[in-house]
């Protein structure tokens, strides 16, 4: 007699293309969370969803399921009674926007009360992780306990940090076996994931960067546009205020990729070097990370609109709040205590310009490229468990439509010896491709999509 909760059963009913119950689903995350279900049968459960799919009332199950499967956050509990708003996003290459972005809102949000507790993962794949560059900061602690969380919330408004063991656990594990089994870019996968860890995070409005283009695990906009959907849409059925952005990702966001090398950006930014036209600041950067901002703070009721949430978050950035919540928050996470000054982040021994090896106009990408060339320098992982470099990575890196002369620096390498700043260099130079035109390039952001019955 079979049983239908059994592991190999609800493998095989949907490695046949079967819906799989509730029931199923609750079995499947419990075993996560237990052990019922070993490393090889989460993998291939998590491959035939891949191939398969899920359907809607799927994947709210799986993401209900996953939120519960651990602690849920009160926020109240712990003596905040503002707005609880946080941001995600897919990933892409030179995607720091997190590290902007809370600040800034945390510091528009102040006299409402709000508050960023931002839970944030490590990198998959080709795209970096937001708490991989935080740890390029010495000191900086990102697996703390929600009294420290409320403490840093207390000084900063915001904490980046990641998420507890208590917190979505199902997806703790889950998360880790998707990234070295190729299952990533599920749909289903990716909503469960972002979702299950935001609705235990006790938020009160979410703003979603859905990445899209040779960077992205969505590489086509169809795709991007139909996970930003199934994104608000179950937020929206889980009673989280949700909106996604669509964005492009055909080239780095920002100047750098790498982690201590990001981080760097990052503080340039907020501390004034870049806005406003500076030679260090990449303006699409700066439109990404305002954006979000905007449309967050006025889901959070700290704005009346997107315009005046945009105009909160550029002020905030030009008056140096955002600079000095940032300082905070890295100190009472264990940083340094003058981040602003005095960074202390590693750098590479060996730096290694990139020249273009002809003349004409930047006219594509292959950001997927660009990231697995990090990954190659150690700036990445392969396999879970994998140490980073922090000191590695890519600087300077010009974007698309710039017009460069034959031998000029396209990028600048950032490595642990010369073996591997020479392939590097090569594989930067296979990933950009020079034409005789200026190129046409997509919108930066292409689309914002609210809930389908709002």
């Amino acid at each position: 007699m079979t049983q239908p909760h059994a592991p190999s059963e609800i493998i095989r009913a949907k490695r046949d293309g079967r819906a799989l119950t509730r029931e199923q689903i609750d079995a499947f995350v419990q075993g996560l969370v237990d052990g019922g279900f070993a490393d090889s049968q989460a993998a291939a459960l998590a491959m035939a969803i891949l191939l398969r799919g899920m359907d809607d009332t799927e994947t709210a199950a799986l993401t209900r399921a996953m939120a519960h499967s651990g602690q849920v956050l009160d926020w109240r509990a712990l003596g905040f009674g503002g707005p609880v708003l946080d941001k995600h996003s897919t990933g892409g290459v030179g995607d720091k926007v997190s590290l902007l972005l809370a600040p800034i809102v945390a510091a528009c949000g102040a006299g409402a009360g709000a508050i960023v507790p931002m839970i944030s993962g490590r990198g998959l794949a080709h795209t970096g992780g937001t708490l991989d560059r935080l740890e390029a900061l010495p000191g900086y602690a990102v697996d703390v306990p929600p009294e420290r969380i409320a403490q840093a919330l207390r000084a900063a408004g915001c904490a980046i940090v990641g998420a507890s063991a208590a917190l979505a656990p199902a997806d703790r594990r889950l998360y880790a076996l998707r990234d070295v089994t190729a299952t990533v870019e599920s749909p289903p996968l990716i909503v469960a994931s972002i979702l299950s860890k935001k609705l235990a995070a006790g938020l009160s409005a979410l703003v979603l960067d859905v990445k899209t283009g040779s960077g992205a695990f969505m590489a086509e906009p169809a795709a991007a546009q139909a996970l930003a959907q199934a994104l608000v849409d179950v937020a929206a059925a889980a009673g989280l205020p949700a909106r996604a952005l669509v964005t492009d990702m055909n080239q780095v966001l920002g100047r750098t990729a790498g982690n201590a090398l990001e981080v760097q950006e990052c503080l340039d930014l907020l501390r004034g070097d870049g806005d406003g036209g500076g030679a260090r600041a990449d303006p699409r950067l700066l439109a990404v990370t305002l954006a979000l901002a905007a449309d967050l703070l006025q889901l959070g009721g700290v704005a009346a609109d997107p315009a005046a949430g945009e105009a909160m978050a550029r002020q905030a950035l030009a008056g140096g709040a955002a600079a000095e919540r940032f300082a905070r928050m890295v100190a009472t996470l264990g940083g340094p205590r003058d981040v602003l000054h005095d960074a202390r982040l590693p750098r590479a021994p060996v730096q290694r310009a990139v020249p273009a090896p002809r003349g004409g106009w930047l006219a594509r990408c292959d950001a997927r490229a660009l990231g697995l060339a990090v990954v190659a320098l150690g700036g990445g992982r392969l396999r879970p468990g994998d140490a980073v470099d922090p000191r590695v990575g890519l600087a300077r890196v010009r974007p698309l439509g710039e017009r460069v002369a034959a031998g000029e620096a396209l990028a600048v390498v950032h490595a642990a010896d010369d073996a591997a700043a020479a392939a590097a260099v090569a594989a930067v130079q296979a990933a950009l491709t020079i034409a005789d035109e200026a190129p046409a390039l997509p919108p930066l952001v292409a689309l914002r999509v609210r809930p389908a019955a709002g």
